[in-house]
């Protein structure tokens, strides 16, 4: 548990006074109290309770607290040595299975996980939006005969009108849903995706932009009872807004700052010269000589959304009831995309250098949270026996890391949690430079949750495998002048060999590139013997793997691919046994 609140997964520990007295010295921010007590006042709905203990005398410990599965935290119990992680309670709704699987991932243990959909490889309608980004609703009754009749082998209708569609391609979602869905308009609809209020079952994404107007020190009530009614009224639901929107002359306006920070909605603020050019359905000549546009509900909406949205609801106005003062105009629209930043994660995964045994228990954590997986397809399918049915796999072009980055970045903005994936560790000659670049540009507001999970890198695999040849100081370059200029590559591989780094050699040699890696050779024999040694790794940590040693002089160039990585000792660096070693010293040095 201490581990676990390290890295921030855990917010408070507890122990009971039997377990306290064990320690040496109890941390101030320790609760200490019997389990019950302590279970009690932390129950709560979309709480997380971990505990460490035994099955039987969890589930005897909060059988008294259950009360629904709306209301319920989710449970999960783990052994002493993290080992077993179990889903006891809100598996689903919770999120206990999800949460499971990912501290199974980070504590190197396993995840029992025992419910229906994920021991039929079903996909778990009730839950899996929320990897997505989206937000549910419909009642329990409902969902729950939604779930029976999945369970049963019922064909369902499905509707999806926003939101991304990849999670189709998922293997969980095969056979789930009628194919001829959209082509059955007399047939209600099992479960929708989109922004529209509906007596089913629903996942919404973040897709409706609310466009406010209001006087100066209006009511908050006011405003929240503006904004339901307008909801209602265009038959759309809370769970699909995206965000608010007012000219910026509402950038203090108390009660406008209250609804947006109560319901966790972006704000977005626009001043009146680009409202004045949105065209607009019911412009005002009103609104116009006292704002200096004549929309700002309609004009913000459309603003919020795009150019290319649509007005759902044109304005509406309402007016102080009882003890509320002032009035709003309320207008609504839709975006193409939905946005949810403050829900979306990207995450830079090094997935090492093939073999699965070198992704870190980080990696896996991450892998194993994420909704989407997207990359070059060899480094997916090396990851591949790791994805989950109800995980998406999108793969890109080797050359396409930009578009990659994009389109990673683009999902996460909507809400999703993403991995975006590279082989060795991404922050080496991977994708979380341009991932960050990318991420950098959009206003704080518009970035989701980044983060980089370290990788092994080939150059330490390949060295650990042919004995110590990076004991003293060393560098990495790569050959591939796609991006950086050959002549910036040629400084720096003069600058290493002066220098006496041990190289490793990135991108060596390509069928387009076949000459740079003898120049490198060259420039590397003007300043070290001819009998320096050479590892020339190649597939490493895949079914292919071969490494060889060989020397600066009889290195075999032609061989070399853009699968090899090759490291290039010192003059101090030796060959003897099958093994290289680079001293820690220089000869007459002495280490202490």
């Amino acid at each position: 548990m201490q581990r676990l609140a390290r890295r921030h997964q855990v917010d408070q520990l507890a122990l009971t006074p039997r377990a306290a007295n064990t320690l040496e010295e109890t941390p101030q921010s320790l609760v200490v109290g019997p389990a019950s007590e302590v279970l009690s006042r932390n129950w709560q709905p979309n709480g997380v309770l971990l505990i460490v203990g035994a099955i039987g005398a969890v589930t005897r410990l909060i059988a008294p607290l259950l009360i629904g599965k709306d209301k319920d935290p989710a449970v999960i119990v783990l052994d002493a040595h993290g080992k077993h992680v179990v889903p006891l309670l809100g598996g689903h709704q919770a999120g206990a299975e999800q949460l499971a699987m990912e501290l199974a991932a980070e504590l190197g243990g396993h995840a029992v996980l025992t419910g229906d959909a994920n021991s039929q490889n079903r996909l778990a309608l009730d839950s899996f939006g929320k990897g997505w980004g989206w937000r549910r609703s419909g009642s329990r009754e409902n969902w729950n005969q939604l779930m029976l009749t999945q369970a049963q082998g019922g064909k369902l209708l499905l509707l999806q009108h926003s939101g991304a569609t990849f999670w189709q391609t998922t293997a969980a979602a095969q056979d789930v849903f009628d194919a001829n869905a959209n082509a059955d308009q007399a047939r209600p609809a099992e479960l929708t995706i989109g922004p529209q209020s509906s007596m089913s079952c629903s996942w919404h994404p973040a897709s409706l932009w609310i466009g406010i107007g209001c006087e100066r020190d209006t009511s908050l009530s006011l405003l929240e009872r503006a904004v339901a009614a307008a909801l209602a009224e265009a038959g759309l639901a809370p769970e699909a807004v995206a965000g608010l929107a007012s000219i910026d002359r509402k950038a203090d306006e108390t009660a406008l700052l209250a609804l947006a920070q109560a319901k966790d909605w972006p704000v977005r603020f626009f001043n009146a010269d680009a409202l004045a050019e949105v065209d607009v359905p019911t412009p005002s000549a009103v609104v116009a000589k006292a704002m200096g546009t004549s929309s700002v509900a309609e004009a913000a909406a459309l603003l919020a959304a795009s150019n290319k949205s649509t007005l759902l609801l044109t304005k509406q106005i309402h007016h102080a009831q009882n003890a509320e003062h002032g009035a709003t105009t309320i207008a609504i629209s839709e975006a193409n995309q939905p946005f949810a930043p403050q829900r979306g994660e990207l995450h830079l995964i090094g997935s090492g250098p093939g073999d699965l045994a070198f992704l870190t228990h980080d990696a896996r954590a991450a892998l194993a949270r994420s909704a989407i997986w997207v990359g070059y397809d060899l480094y997916l399918d090396l990851l591949e026996p790791l994805r989950r049915p109800d995980q998406a796999r999108l793969d890109g072009q080797l050359t396409r890391e930009r578009d990659r980055c994009l389109k990673a970045l683009e999902l996460a903005q909507q809400g999703a949690r993403v991995a975006l994936i590279s082989s060795g560790d991404s922050g080496i000659y991977g994708m979380a430079g341009l991932a960050l670049e990318l991420w950098l540009t959009q206003p704080p507001s518009d970035r989701p949750q980044f983060q980089v999970h370290p990788g092994l890198s080939a150059l330490q695999l390949a060295a650990a495998k042919v004995g110590a040849p990076l004991m003293h100081d060393f560098c990495s370059v790569s050959l591939s002048d796609r991006l950086t200029p050959w002549s910036k590559i040629e400084t720096r591989l003069k600058s290493a060999a002066s220098g006496d780094f041990v190289v490793a050699l990135y991108n060596p040699r390509s069928q387009e590139r076949d000459w740079q890696l003898t120049r490198a050779i060259e420039l590397l024999l003007e300043h070290r013997a001819p009998s320096t040694p050479v590892v020339v790794a190649r597939q490493l940590g895949r079914a292919q793997e071969d490494i060889q040693l060989h020397t600066l002089q009889t290195l075999p160039v032609k061989e070399i691919d853009m699968l090899t990585i090759v490291l290039i000792g010192n003059s101090s660096s030796r060959l003897q046994d099958n093994h290289v070693v680079t001293p820690r010293g220089y000869p007459g040095a002495e280490l202490a």
